[in-house]
C-alpha cells in the first residue's frame, strides 16, 4: 500500500499516528522505526514529528530528540506538580563540583574520565559514579587510545531535567559565561 493510500484508510494525520506510537513505546525510538510501523517514508515521518513537536508546545508533552531517536516526555514545567501527584521524593540538588563534571561533560562530549580530571584539576570518581547513579550520563563506549578509557555522554534524562530537546539547544560557552552564577544552579 502507498502512503497516500495508507493515510487515506487512516482517518488520522500521520503526526497523530506518530503521537500514538510513541506514547506506547518503551523507550525513544528511531524515525526510521516509526515509518516502517506506518509504512511511509522517513522524511515524511520527519514533516510529521515537526507538525507534532509544533502541536505539543502549549500542552503537558514535550518531543524529546537524542543521538537520532524521538520520544514523548512529560513538559518539564511540570516537574514538581509529577512529583507531588506521584508522591516523589524530591529530586536531589547537585553539588558544585557536580554540575562541573556535567557540564564538562555536557559541552566535551564523548570525553574521558582523564580529560575530564585534567579540566577539573581534581579526581573526578565521585562524580562521574553519582552522575552515573542519578542518569543524568552514561557510559557510551571506549576509545581506541591507551588503556581504552570510557566515554561518558549526557543522557535522554539530563536532557528531560533542562527541558531541552537536544544537546544543541545548550546556550553557547560564551552565553554561559555571562549568566549569574545564581541562574545557572537553578534548575
Amino acid at each position: 500500500m502507498s502512503e497516500n493510500q495508507e493515510n487515506q484508510a487512516n482517518p488520522l494525520s500521520l503526526a497523530a499516528q506518530v503521537e500514538g506510537l510513541l506514547f506506547v513505546a518503551t523507550e525513544a525510538a528511531a524515525p526510521s522505526q516509526l515509518a516502517e510501523a506506518l509504512d511511509v517514508s522517513t522524511s515524511s515521518i520527519e514533516v510529521a514529528l515537526n507538525e507534532l513537536d509544533n502541536l505539543l508546545k502549549p500542552r503537558g508533552l514535550r518531543l524529546q530528540r537524542n543521538a537520532g531517536r524521538v520520544q514523548l516526555t512529560t513538559a518539564p514545567e511540570l516537574a514538581e506538580a509529577i512529583e507531588q501527584f506521584l508522591g516523589l521524593e524530591a529530586t536531589s540538588r547537585l553539588t558544585h563540583a557536580a554540575l562541573e563534571t556535567l557540564a564538562i561533560i555536557a559541552y566535551q562530549q564523548p570525553i574521558t574520565h582523564p580529560q575530564i580530571d585534567q579540566i577539573r584539576g581534581v579526581n573526578s570518581d565521585s562524580m562521574l559514579k553519582s552522575l552515573l547513579n542519578k542518569g543524568l550520563i552514561y557510559e557510551a563506549g571506549r576509545t581506541d587510545g591507551p588503556g581504552r578509557p570510557i566515554l561518558y555522554v549526557t543522557s535522554p534524562t539530563f536532557l528531560q531535567h533542562l527541558g531541552l530537546n537536544s544537546i544543541a539547544e545548550l546556550p553557547s560557552l560564551e552565553l554561559a559565561d555571562e549568566m549569574p552564577h545564581d541562574e545557572m544552579l537553578k534548575g
